[in-house]
């Protein structure tokens, strides 16, 4: 058996201190060497921003009462020697449930209210009104206190039926979902909306979120859930009853609500819990095994899954064993198998993931920094033939080449004028493509859905204009990437005119493609057309949710238009940024072509300084070159497999000259 998933995460944390670091050295390296400029730089900030800051979303989706708390109790906290999410019988978590940490923040438990649900404001824009949320402090040393204070989750209030209904708990379409009415004719609703637990858990401070769901009913009333935050989940824990195995709600939950498909199926497992309700002293333990063995073939067939993505467990043992390092009821659990599920299938994914975009951004900066080396070594070289030409002559020889090189240098700075006017057009085009992304073009296109949402009782139509609404918005995309490619061939057309001129090196980098993105409106066209068809036409019918819908739908649309935007402003500044390092080269040689000319004139020996100074410099930048490519490789190469032992001292190890 290998290592827990606690264990696994915790060599992950070192691998992104590791990586993160490596990128920080480089980017000092470079800076020491002056081979940094704004595009440089910028590209190894966002890189190492990106690496330090990366999140791995793990999210525990089930019915009620299937053990989703139980189990992150077993996971993830059951060094405190006892529960702390709530999960004992009649207490079970109510609202979702987050759980992660922010560097240099109290713990805390923050709450928001259920009522929050009758104004249409989704949860992304709740979470800027602090003042809105509930806040109890949490004491990380009292393991009675957290637990106290995160039973609040759990919490329930009483309301009448339109209420409930209003608040999203009561769909007159489907009456077997409605939660029962009491004798007053009342029903119980979740107290809260959401629930935000800022703890420094060492898993959470390395970068792990967890999300913990609440059942059918609680999912489907907030879109924003499955629009939003289970589709950024690196994985997905579905959670079944062992003894019940796959149920109509459960089928229901994971056809409508996880968007199973071929492309995401391999992130999710799916935990056949409470495998102790089997265990009867009346059957032997081969019977036992025999019935497990079935429940677990049987989900795999109804879910679509392969086998080896079902994994059976029972977190109460679990968690008793592990409080108690009782290590034959552990593996008895089966814990350790689907900790080692977690650790192999997240993790390893995640660092491809990471390695795969840190190993782009590393090429493309290494190719900037490389066309920076070698315009310094045409430089030299061309000094060198200068130099090499003036040996035996007089000094009438030597002023007329200072006067030839300084008409170079006029002729060179007249055309700042022919720059300037690229950069003009430059910025003018990228000004337009922005717009075409922009916050007022967004809202434009989604201007006839919101008009279809705020119709009449049956909305008529509406999916025909959702379809129509979708396809516009990866138009926008489209239209973009049109416009990058008309700006990668006004800047390739420029360069070759420069680089004709002038002698310049200038290449215009491959326009950014955005098939990714069009994808992703697509994959989230894909997760909204459940809301939109007829089965939901009472829930549409009622303003609050089909505001919840639209705007939920937006902020999704928008953060994609954001990172096409991104990449596109990231792509600009390096195409624009070769520019001015060999207009910034440029003007350094012909200062020192000036300065050798004038010490070759005033001493005697100055020409064959000069031309060891040159040799000395081209020896240098085949040695910069060379070390270029060892910490670009470094970086590249760099293990992916965090058990690896030598990862952990790869903070104290990985030094750079």
């Amino acid at each position: 058996m290998g290592p827990s998933f606690n264990e696994q995460f915790d060599q992950h944390g070192v691998w992104k201190r590791a990586f993160a670091q490596q990128l920080k050295q480089l980017a000092e390296w470079m800076s020491a060497h002056d081979l940094m400029d704004a595009s440089i730089e910028e590209r190894l900030q966002r890189l190492e921003e990106q690496v330090r800051s990366d999140k791995v979303m793990v999210a525990f989706v089930a019915e009620f009462s299937r053990g989703k708390s139980e189990l992150i109790n077993a996971i993830f906290f059951a060094d405190y020697g006892r529960r702390i999410m709530p999960a004992s019988a009649g207490r079970t978590t109510m609202c979702p449930t987050e759980l992660s940490y922010e560097t240099g923040t109290a713990a805390s438990l923050r709450l928001l209210p259920i009522e929050t649900r009758l104004q249409p404001q989704g949860l992304a824009e709740w979470r800027l009104k602090q003042q809105q949320w509930t806040e109890i402090p949490l004491e990380i040393d009292d393991a009675d206190q957290m637990a106290t204070s995160l039973a609040k989750v759990s919490e329930v209030r009483t309301v009448t039926v339109d209420e409930a209904r209003a608040l999203g708990f009561w769909h007159d379409d489907s009456p077997d979902d409605n939660p029962l009415t009491d004798s007053k004719g009342m029903v119980e609703v979740p107290m809260w909306r959401h629930a935000l637990i800022n703890v420094p858990h060492p898993l959470l401070q390395q970068g792990l979120v967890i999300l913990d769901t609440p059942g059918l009913n609680a999912v489907g009333a907030e879109p924003e859930l499955t629009i939003n935050l289970i589709p950024q989940a690196h994985a997905v824990v579905f959670i079944l009853g062992a003894d019940t195995g796959v149920t109509r709600s459960d089928l229901s939950i994971w056809r409508e609500h996880l968007g199973a498909s071929v492309e995401n199926n391999e992130t999710r497992i799916v935990v056949l819990n409470k495998i102790d309700t089997l265990w009867d002293s009346l059957s032997t333990p081969t019977q036992v095994q025999d019935q497990l063995d079935q429940q677990c073939r049987n989900s795999a067939d109804i879910l679509g899954v392969s086998l080896s993505q079902v994994v059976p467990v029972s977190a109460q043992k679990g968690l008793v064993a592990k409080i108690n390092a009782d290590d034959v009821l552990l593996e008895a659990s089966g814990l350790p198998h689907l900790e080692e599920a977690l650790g192999e299938g997240i993790l390893g994914r995640r660092q491809g993931i990471l390695r795969g975009v840190v190993a782009n951004g590393v090429n493309g900066l290494q190719a900037e920094t490389t066309r920076v080396l070698n315009i310094r070594r045409r430089d030299l070289d061309d000094q060198m033939s200068e130099l090499n030409s003036l040996r035996g002559k007089n000094a009438t020889v030597i002023q007329a080449m200072r006067g030839r090189i300084e008409l170079e240098q006029r002729e060179f700075d007249a055309s700042a004028a022919k720059v300037q006017a690229l950069r003009a057009v430059h910025l003018k085009m990228m000004r337009e493509v922005f717009h075409k992304m922009g916050s007022r073009a967004l809202k434009a296109e989604m201007a006839p859905l919101a008009e279809a949402l705020q119709g009449g009782m049956l909305k008529l139509g509406l999916r025909k204009v959702y379809a129509e609404t979708l396809a516009r918005v990866r138009g926008l995309l489209e239209s973009a990437q049109e416009s990058g490619l008309e700006i990668r061939d006004m800047l390739g057309g420029t360069f070759r005119q420069l680089n004709a001129e002038f002698g310049f090196s200038l290449h215009a980098p491959a326009a950014p493609q955005f098939e990714s993105y069009i994808a992703d409106v697509t994959e989230i066209e894909r997760r909204h057309e459940q809301y939109i068809g007829m089965g939901n036409a009472l829930r549409l019918a009622q303003p609050e949710f089909s505001q919840r819908l639209l705007r939920g739908l937006t902020l999704r649309l928008r953060a994609v238009l954001d990172s096409a935007s991104n990449e596109l402003e990231l792509w600009s500044k390096s195409a624009t940024a070769q520019l001015d390092a060999q207009l910034r080269e440029r003007k350094r040689s012909f200062s020192r072509r000036i300065e050798a000319v004038d010490r070759i004139q005033t001493a005697a020996n100055g020409l064959a300084e000069r031309i060891a100074e040159i040799e000395s410099a081209e020896a240098h930048l085949k040695e910069l070159e060379q070390r270029l490519n060892s910490l670009t490789d470094r970086l590249v190469h760099t293990p992916l497999a965090p058990q690896e032992r030598m990862l952990q001292h790869a903070e104290v190890d990985l030094l750079f000259e």
